[in-house]
């Protein structure tokens, strides 16, 4: 309790899964929090989920313009930001023969160049300190079939969250990255499978897992509170695996 009190914290793609989990968390601990999202159903239940203290801002977390109104909103409402965590994206899974640039493009503008931009509207108002906490995932490290782009877009913000933790050291700013296996989130229901694919497809993942099961959003949000807070003060460039052993 109280780990993260005082601390004022924007969390992107809030409204749902691992985001809306740690939200929960992030209050518990006493933050101040921002979250953001796309869909006005799922915003609106977030905002009653969570409670009217919180900060909903309705945002594509895709566009360049977008991220600079949300750093503008976060400046009015908090003075500044201690926390972000970087969190919305997409799992776009698909064979090799069946991408498009268009749907390629998509993918990276949500995973990689959006958080990029959010983080450079965002440096005016980070503290010093200030952690910054980027969602990747395991797929940056396995070769998965179908995951061709989305792991090469979460190799990619690996890869960022080592480099701009060498260049926003020297202000306070520390960058971690924490990296789920599967998760059971409505992130799966989003792959526009049928339910019996979807099962399918759910077992077999399951299945390379040497524990045996998805895990649970708390599971990642736990993770995330630790990287957040004062505890992890001396950890910078770092990622935590969270994935039951799929990588091993």
């Amino acid at each position: 309790m109280d780990r993260l009190k005082g601390k004022r914290a924007l969390i992107t793609g809030g409204t749902s899964g691992i985001g809306l989990e740690t939200a929960r968390e992030f209050l518990i601990e006493g933050a101040r929090v921002a979250i953001t999202g796309t869909n006005p159903v799922t915003l609106d239940a977030a905002r009653k989920e969570l409670g009217s203290d919180v900060l909903v801002i309705p945002s594509d977390a895709s566009d360049v313009a977008s991220q600079k109104a949300v750093a503008g909103t976060v400046r009015q409402a908090f003075g500044g930001l201690d926390v972000l965590f970087i969190n919305a994206g997409i799992a776009d899974l698909r064979p090799v023969e069946q991408w498009d640039e268009a749907g390629f493009d998509r993918s990276m503008a949500l995973n990689l160049k959006g958080p990029f931009f959010l983080i450079q509207a965002l440096l005016p108002i980070l503290g010093n300190p200030a952690s910054i906490v980027i969602n990747a995932s395991v797929n940056a490290h396995v070769g998965m079939a179908n995951t061709s782009v989305y792991g090469a877009t979460k190799a990619a913000i690996l890869s960022l969250t080592r480099t701009l933790s060498g260049e926003l050291i020297s202000r306070g700013i520390r960058v971690n990255a924490v990296s789920p296996g599967p998760i059971s989130t409505p992130l799966y229901s989003k792959l526009g499978l049928s339910e019996t694919d979807l099962k399918t497809v759910s077992a077999s993942i399951q299945s390379q897992v040497p524990l045996g099961r998805f895990g649970h959003p708390s599971e990642i949000a736990h993770a995330v509170v630790f990287l957040a807070s004062d505890e992890s003060a001396f950890t910078v460039g770092s990622e935590i695996l969270i994935d039951g052993g799929l990588a091993l």
